[in-house]
């Protein structure tokens, strides 16, 4: 929905998005029912144009307008198909399996975009009646079945109107709404009297981004308020340059709250106390934060629709009222608020966001939200044409995240479990997943080991052979919705998200077989360039900006994450400086794999040292929870009066949460954790809630096959295989841990880097500028 450029207040919308904001009811429904690809459905269109013969009229252009009060709404679409002759139009769906399946909210549905598109030709041919067709393709079979309904002109114009009339209420309030908010952005003040040293270059360069409609790779030292200094200079450009929507992404859940809190600062958000349909806050921005679905389900165990869950039952008859609450309300919808609204109105929580996402100015979610194969914000960014801005939190996550977005394995236990146990219309083309994997197997010699084994190229048989699976099972899945379907669906899952990606397999990603004894062996498609994947997502935004305290050296992060050649990188001046951080360096001991044992004495003595001359608080941070713990437990040995606290494996989020919660002010001990866990970046523990850090290990990953491979392939297309696969990820968590010990211009605390590789030139050079290394006690 977007207002044209007229005097004339004048809004235009295409036949789908009418017609899904207007005739959709019922029940919501999410079992797994596969639908046809697109290539699948655009070659079913163009085989019912083909049985039509001469004549028949095919992608058919039409366009109306309504005016209402003074206000007009410019209706188009592209008409699948007419008949002349016999005056029929045609609205083709290409399905898979039984059509009796086939729910009567969708069809209305259907029925509702047939109906507009019948006005719209009567209107354009000046016809008194059409006959309206929904033609229903099986793309299995190639069966067609073909509902016909009679209509007058007068008829389709009526329930035109109501559509467009019901519709355009709806933009008129979004019109206003983005005119309010325009204007209050367009007036937008910092919230505090000045900036922190260092934000407001920070802010410059992201408002200088926005204008520009650059990339931006933004270097920021920890403690100067990145969140509030992203934030308000993008939101304060949205009007200036027109921008539709406003996405904050990040990598776990605490940055999602200081996004919020941030937003509360500027005045977005009201007080935590007030409730829904309290008085608005100062700034009209329509807030909306995603979270899992996991999280917000409210009847975990049951499916998601209507014959299980009464929050899905009804769910599209109550959703307008829920909808036109959750704009109205005047806060930010959070996970509470939105829970609380969708609650009144007995719809899901997590379903009502999904909805809310197409109206709402800033969304705050994960990174898959926007760089997912199936996120939620990029593909409605598409669909609506929408300016976008995208602001990425803790970037320099987001190369080993999105390595994991586009990858994906197979297990050969599953496979044979499910083939075990299918129903017998699916035991031949499960069978031939089965057989395949004996084939690849046999052909490959058995490893010494269980180390992955680089395939050349991908096994094509067993890829086809998966192939032929989902299609099979997808049939079979929507002739039985119900019953033991669990097992089968976890497989088709898994093997569509393979063959997904087998499709645009690459020098981007390698093939690994993994074998673990007899019938347990793991195919994997790895990606580990995931600039490929990217890139079209980058360039989609009209401005993305990537802020971290590590986003050193440029070009590693250039290549990686596949940012345009005019991308800008931009560091910003650290406001700390070497009278407010101790970095110390233990020249004489080696963590390295052989040397550990040998110089686990030596390192506890410095640690057990400089806690006696400052105690106070402190992190250590190692390689393993193995490291970890040895450490710890010489520790525990040597100087038991030294309090300890560890990081355990599995921790979930209340066990963190206590663990930093342990850090107060005035505490005294030493808390063991793993470098780039949870507690290595991502928590605040500001003045004497953190005096200092001991780490243990450069961060590099451990020599192995797999990274090997990594370093290689990295090496073939950037010529810096180890910095790139080793160096540089390693050194990135150290600085982030040490991070954790500056948070304010008035905090002072002490590093010490328990490894004498840290005074090589090459790792120096990717330390911190401001950082002056000094010896350690008892170094």
């Amino acid at each position: 929905m977007n207002p044209l450029p007229e005097a004339q207040p004048c809004y235009r919308v295409a036949v789908r998005a009418l017609c899904d904001f207007t005739a959709r009811a019922g029940d919501l429904d999410h079992r797994f029912t596969p639908s046809p690809t697109a290539q699948q459905g655009i070659a079913g269109h163009q085989l019912i144009a083909e049985r039509r013969g001469a004549g028949y009229e095919s992608e058919l252009s039409l366009r109306g307008e309504v005016v209402v009060g003074g206000a007009r709404l410019v209706v188009s679409g592209r008409a699948d198909g007419f008949d002349p002759a016999a005056r029929r139009l045609e609205e083709v769906k290409t399905h898979r399996g039984s059509l009796a399946r086939m729910g009567a909210n969708q069809r209305a549905l259907h029925w509702a975009q047939a109906k507009v598109y019948g006005a719209l030709l009567c209107r354009a041919r000046e016809l008194e009646r059409v006959e309206l067709a929904l033609v229903y393709l099986e793309i299995g079979s190639g069966q067609e079945t073909r509902l016909t309904e009679p209509a007058t002109a007068s008829e389709l114009e009526a329930f035109f109107v109501d559509q467009c009339q019901r519709f355009l209420a709806w933009a008129e309030q979004e019109a206003a709404h983005r005119r309010r908010r325009d204007a209050a952005l367009s007036t937008l003040r910092f919230p505090h009297a000045d900036f922190r040293r260092g934000q407001r270059e920070l802010a410059e360069a992201v408002y200088k981004a926005a204008g520009t409609g650059r990339q931006l790779l933004l270097q920021a030292p920890t403690g100067i308020g990145k969140t509030l200094g992203t934030l308000f200079p993008m939101l304060a450009a949205m009007p200036r340059q027109g921008l539709d929507r406003t996405f904050f992404l990040t990598m776990k859940t605490p940055g999602r709250r200081l996004a919020l809190e941030a937003l509360q600062t500027l005045g977005v958000a009201n007080a935590p106390e007030a409730g829904v349909g309290k008085a608005p806050p100062r700034m009209p921005l329509r807030v909306l934060e995603l979270v899992a679905r996991d999280t917000a389900c409210e009847h975990p165990g049951k499916a998601c629709h209507g014959d299980a869950c009464p929050l899905a039952r009804g769910f599209y008859d109550r959703l307008p009222a829920a909808r036109q609450a959750a704009v109205e309300c005047g806060r930010v919808l959070d996970r509470p608020t939105l829970r609380e609204l969708a609650l009144a109105h007995d719809i899901c929580p997590y379903y009502l966001g999904q909805e809310l996402v197409r109206w709402c100015d800033l969304t705050v979610g994960d990174v898959n939200h926007y760089f997912d194969t199936s996120a939620l914000l990029f593909a409605a960014t598409q669909a609506q044409e929408w300016r976008v801005a995208v602001l990425v939190d803790e970037a320099h996550n987001l190369v080993e995240r999105a390595r994991g977005m586009y990858s994906a394995s197979l297990d050969q236990q599953r496979c044979n479990a499910v083939q075990r146990r299918a129903p017998p219309a699916l035991a031949k083309p499960l069978g031939r997943v089965v057989r395949q994997w004996r084939e690849l197997l046999a052909a490959e010699s058995p490893a010494d080991d269980e180390a992955p084994r680089l395939l050349e190229a991908l096994p094509a048989g067993l890829v086809l052979a998966l192939q032929q699976a989902v299609s099979a099972v997808g049939d079979y899945l929507a002739e039985h919705p119900s019953g033991e379907v669990d097992e089968l669906q976890a497989f088709l899952f898994e093997a569509l998200a393979l063959c997904r990606l087998a499709e645009s397999f690459a020098d981007h990603s390698i093939c690994l077989l993994t074998r673990r004894g007899r019938g347990r062996a793991t195919l994997t498609l790895r990606n580990l360039i995931p600039a490929d994947f990217l890139a079209p997502r980058l360039a989609a935004s009209h401005t993305t900006v990537l802020f971290s305290a590590t986003l050193s050296p440029a070009d590693y992060y250039r290549d990686l994450l596949g940012l345009a050649d005019d991308a800008v990188w931009w560091e910003v001046a650290s406001p700390f400086d070497s009278t407010q951080l101790e970095v110390r360096l233990a020249r004489h001991l080696s963590t390295r794999w052989r040397d550990r044992e040998h110089s686990l004495d030596g390192l506890v003595a410095v640690i057990a040292d400089q806690y006696r001359s400052a105690p106070g608080n402190y992190l250590a941070f190692f390689s393993s929870f193995a490291y970890l713990d040895a450490a710890q437990t010489r520790l525990a040995r040597d100087h038991p009066d030294i309090a300890t606290r560890c990081q355990r494996r599995g921790m979930d989020e209340v066990a963190r949460q206590a663990f930093v919660d342990d850090f107060v002010a005035g505490g005294r001990g030493i808390g063991f954790a793993v470098l780039g866990g949870a507690f290595a970046e991502g928590i605040d523990l500001p003045g004497e809630r953190l005096v200092g850090a001991f780490i243990a290990t450069l961060g590099m990953p451990p020599l192995s096959a797999d990274n090997e491979i990594l370093k290689a392939r990295l090496e073939a297309r950037f010529g810096r295989g180890f910095d790139y696969a080793y160096r540089y990820p390693g050194l990135t968590k150290v600085v982030q841990a040490a991070g954790r010990v500056i948070r304010g211009p008035e905090d002072r605390g002490v590093v010490v880097l328990l490894d004498d590789r840290f005074g090589e030139a090459d790792n120096l050079s990717l330390l911190p500028a401001w950082w002056r290394l000094s010896g350690a006690p008892g170094d």
